[in-house]
């Protein structure tokens, strides 16, 4: 293991730094997906989707360049290895903490809201079962997802 340059050990402050605004804005995001879930608003969910699926592709980003820049110098990326390639910048390893909890709470509210969508998944497979026996239609989809034949061929070649 080689001992970071200082210009080294400033491109990881830089990529801690961004990687933390990344994980508070995603956090952002999943409280805004979380309040759209529970106020049953589904129109707005596609939208924060997208912008989600960016943002995580940025903070993957963000955690590959750092990866890298610890392999270089013969560091895992893990917790104790950044540790110990920040040792002499207690401000830096104050905002890998930050990132740290910010992560944690992530993968709290994302757990919360993954469980929102499969309550939100169950009533939508739920009304859609009434709908289609009201209509006297057979569901096409059974409660796993898969598809169902609806037990109504026809034969090719005829109208």
């Amino acid at each position: 293991m080689q001992t970071p340059a200082p210009a080294e050990l400033q491109r990881l402050a830089f990529l801690i730094e961004a990687e933390t605004s990344q994980l508070k804005e995603f956090l952002d995001l999943l409280e805004r997906e979380k309040s759209l879930l529970v106020s049953g608003n589904d129109d707005g969910l596609l939208p924060l989707t997208e912008e989600k699926n960016e943002r995580y592709r940025q903070l993957q980003r963000l955690h590959d360049d750092r990866a890298a820049l610890l392999a270089r110098h013969g560091f895992a990326n893990d917790n104790a290895a950044l540790r110990a390639f920040c040792a002499s910048a207690p401000k830096v390893l104050a905002r890998w903490d930050e990132a740290l909890a910010f992560a944690a709470q992530a993968r709290e509210r994302n757990a919360i809201n993954g469980k929102l969508i499969a309550g939100f998944m169950r009533r939508t497979q739920g009304a859609l079962s009434v709908l289609l026996s009201a209509a006297g239609q057979p569901p096409l989809y059974d409660a796993g997802g898969h598809s169902r034949p609806t037990g109504r061929k026809r034969i090719l070649g005829t109208a």
